[in-house]
């Protein structure tokens, strides 16, 4: 693509640890930088969005007074700028919104915060003013500019269960009896047709989540499906959807681990799903549906780390999805710090850049190496003891204080400069090796209208870095900087401005957003 004569803008996303420009910083110099060089013409995969979910606070922080909630609702969604020319939120382009199954009107879910309220009742009919709440965050999010929006479901309403509960009663397969097919689907679609009549498209809908696990403990709502179940179920969901004539496509596998996407592993029957349901040679063949978005989803646990692996996985999961019959795109669709490795463990709040640069580095490379087309968090609000949310909030179902963290920002590096549409291109660099999952990683996309070249580096190392962008593009213009990193009050804060394509520092454990103007 030819770009001489028209004007561009370079967004560099710096994942490292401290200022542009500090007075205990390294002069610049031509002797130790790096040389950064985006190949404009080497183009990768196209970016969905970035998204995250409103499990399982937000029915309850919804219903907070009008000041916290909306607060969160501005560090979620807003891409708006304050005086100072810092954003006030990380700018999410899709939200999860939680279809529940109505384990709140049962006690059998201990910690009713991760029970759901059900919009179907005993007698089938429907009751709208359930999951309030949630339903606010769904019009904030639209209020502040998101318009892509996903509904999935962690188990059937429990009219419809074969226990009459939540979560499983035992053994691999689904907790809905084949009979029920028909009803899940049915709601599914009547509740993505309510929604599209209030205004908000359920633009995708996700029957299933994590159908590898068995989902005994009851401990949160969930059932497995084998992938024969799953098939089935589909095949109902997209004939309901036809005759609806609704706009939604649905969405599968939400795979709990991406081991399960490419191989048989442990479980035979809930594995190996990419073949399984878009290669033409399967009996559960899913591609030839009209409702059955060309996307596979899996989630990032239990695969990020260590290192080695991290990116043996995801290498598996790319080279899986191009051997497939069909056109097939890579969703990234859910993932927290668990308690699944060492370097970083999930128990333990931890509101700092430690959690978030290991978050940073997982996003990396899910999008450069197993080249995901969107990226989204789980619990956007935690009010646990855990390193599972972007924000926290008190345990409190009428009111109390909320809180943004490192990782909120850090995810924003990403989501609010990387928008919908923004296409991977190549990234190359001198001297050193920009995919080091300890030391420098890079990743560029250019905007969906050709003007903006968003780059991603993130300094996982402890020894701060000199940078110079390589762009063939022609002159280049003014640059603006915006840092997030350890420091009190540097979330995605302005820094001076820098003419041309100069060099820069990337210090140690922060996050650099460099916006440069070329002509």
């Amino acid at each position: 693509m030819s770009i001489r004569f028209k004007t561009f803008f370079v967004l560099l996303v710096v994942v490292s640890g401290s200022c542009f420009k500090r007075d205990t910083e390294q002069p610049v110099t031509a002797d130790n930088e790096t040389v950064i060089t985006i190949h404009l013409d080497n183009k990768k995969q196209m970016i969905r969005n970035f998204g995250s979910s409103d499990a399982w606070a937000c029915n309850f922080i919804g219903a907070w007074p009008d000041q916290q909630r909306n607060q969160v609702a501005d560090w979620l969604f807003s891409t708006a700028i304050d005086g100072e020319g810092r954003p006030k939120g990380i700018g999410l382009s899709l939200w999860r919104f939680n279809i529940g199954a109505g384990s709140a009107a049962q006690d059998n879910i201990t910690d009713e915060w991760r029970r759901t309220e059900g919009f179907l009742k005993d007698d089938l009919t429907y009751d709208w003013n359930k999951q309030a709440g949630q339903q606010w965050f769904l019009d904030a999010a639209k209020t502040r500019g998101v318009d892509q929006f996903v509904g999935f479901t962690n188990s059937p309403p429990v009219q419809l269960t074969k226990n009459k509960k939540a979560f499983s009663s035992g053994g691999e397969h689904a907790n809905i009896a084949q009979e029920k097919y028909d009803a899940f689907a049915v709601f599914l679609a009547t509740v993505a047709k309510h929604f599209q009549e209030k205004g908000i498209v359920l633009n995708y809908l996700s029957p299933f989540n994590e159908p590898q696990w068995d989902w005994t403990a009851g401990s949160q709502e969930g059932t497995p499906y084998s992938n024969q179940e799953m098939f089935e179920i589909t095949r109902k969901l997209d004939s309901v959807i036809t005759k609806e004539n609704l706009p939604t496509k649905i969405q599968v596998a939400e795979a709990g681990s991406m081991v399960y996407l490419y191989g048989l592993s442990d479980k035979p029957t809930r594995a190996n799903q990419i073949e399984e349901f878009f290669s033409k040679g399967s009996t559960r063949f899913l591609g030839g549906f009209n409702s059955v978005d060309r996307t596979i989803s899996g989630h990032s646990y239990f695969t990020s780390a260590p290192v080695k692996d991290m990116v043996a996985v995801r290498q598996l999961v790319n080279q899986k999805i191009k051997s497939v019959s069909v056109p097939l795109e890579f969703w990234q669709s859910e993932y927290c710090i668990l308690g699944d490795q060492e370097e970083v463990p999930g128990p333990g709040k931890d509101t700092g850049m430690v959690p978030a640069l290991y978050v940073a580095r997982l996003i990396h490379h899910d999008l450069t190496v197993a080249n995901a087309s969107a990226w989204h968090w789980w619990t956007s609000v935690s009010v646990y003891d855990y390193k599972d949310g972007l924000v926290y909030a008190d345990k409190n179902k009428t009111t109390g204080k909320v809180e943004d963290t490192k990782l909120l920002w850090a995810l924003g590096n990403f989501s609010r400069f990387i928008r919908p549409g923004a296409q991977r291109v190549e990234v190359t660099a001198q001297k050193v090796n920009i995919n080091n999952p300890v030391g420098l990683m890079a990743s560029s996309y250019v905007n969906a209208e050709a003007s903006e070249l968003i780059t991603v580096v993130i300094n996982y190392s402890n020894s701060d870095e000199t940078m110079r962008l390589d762009v063939p593009a022609g002159t280049v213009g003014e640059s603006r900087l915006f840092i997030t990193s350890g420091k009190d009050g540097e979330n995605l804060k302005p820094l001076d401005k820098m003419e041309g394509a100069g060099a820069f520092l990337v210090p140690k454990t922060s996050i650099i957003t460099v916006v440069t103007k070329l002509l």
